[in-house]
């Protein structure tokens, strides 16, 4: 049996040396630990000049930070295609133009006066919503509550007019040029309905008053269809459907 001090020995026993251990330290490593120690480290000398931050980057990723590339030609071309300058005004991107309607206008309340056919072969729907919410409000005001039937009347109405016209002309028309014009032409019904606020129209006076703004309706619709579609001999042809339309009108605001 061996002896346990020689087996301590032999286990604990390395090749480490520590005299070389102590040699790698530096005399002055630790210093005095509760005096003054003086910087032993030396200051570099600074230049005059900055050193720029590209210096401490690789040669693969130096360039100018923060500094992007500029396009000179891009920012020109975006610049002209996003000019505000060149857009069209908002009124004129959404297809309302108050100089056609109040043309338009004037050539409804004349009814001898001859229509442009240019001007009302469009599709401005403008027009007509005011005049039709304007004839419910004067209903409204003279205790009639009427807008589903006049909604109802002008859409089944338009599409009347649209196929008949379709059938009469030989160039067509669109239903929306058929809406605009039928719905300009229901301002002198709004003149009758607002009337209809101050006094009754169920009476002699209040017929004959309907039915000459039936008449002024129907030809001043027609005048402008004969007009825009050319036409010419067939208005009243075209002014008898129409004024069966604005009989109906009448009805709601005479009744």
């Amino acid at each position: 049996m061996s002896n346990p001090e020689q087996y301590g020995m032999d286990f604990y026993q390395s090749n480490y040396i520590i005299d070389n251990q102590e040699q790698s330290y530096d005399s002055n490593a630790y210093g005095d630990v509760y005096g003054s120690r003086e910087p032993q480290a030396t200051e570099q000398p600074q230049s005059s000049s900055p050193i720029p931050p590209e210096m401490f980057l690789p040669s693969e990723y130096r360039g100018q930070l923060f500094q992007p590339a500029s396009n000179l030609e891009y920012y020109s071309q975006s610049s002209s295609v996003d000019s505000f300058d060149e857009e069209p005004p908002l009124l004129e991107e959404l297809g309302i133009n108050f100089d056609h309607i109040w043309q338009k206008t004037l050539t409804v309340l004349n009814p001898l006066k001859p229509a442009d056919g240019s001007i009302m072969n469009e599709t401005d729907l403008t027009g007509p919503i005011l005049f039709c919410v304007a004839l419910g409000a004067t209903l409204l005001m003279a205790g009639k509550s009427q807008f589903g039937y006049i909604y109802g009347m002008s859409a089944i109405g338009c599409l009347g007019i649209h196929s008949l016209l379709n059938l009469m002309s030989s160039s067509g028309v669109s239903y929306g040029c058929v809406a605009s014009v039928l719905g300009y032409c229901l301002l002198p019904m709004v003149i009758l309905s607002s009337c209809a606020v101050f006094f009754s129209l169920q009476g002699t006076i209040g017929t004959m008053s309907a039915l000459l703004i039936i008449a002024w309706c129907s030809l001043s619709a027609s005048k402008i269809f004969i007009s825009a579609l050319a036409m010419e001999g067939q208005q009243l042809l075209v002014a008898y459907p129409c004024a069966l339309l604005y009989g109906l009108f009448a009805l709601l605001t005479v009744f």
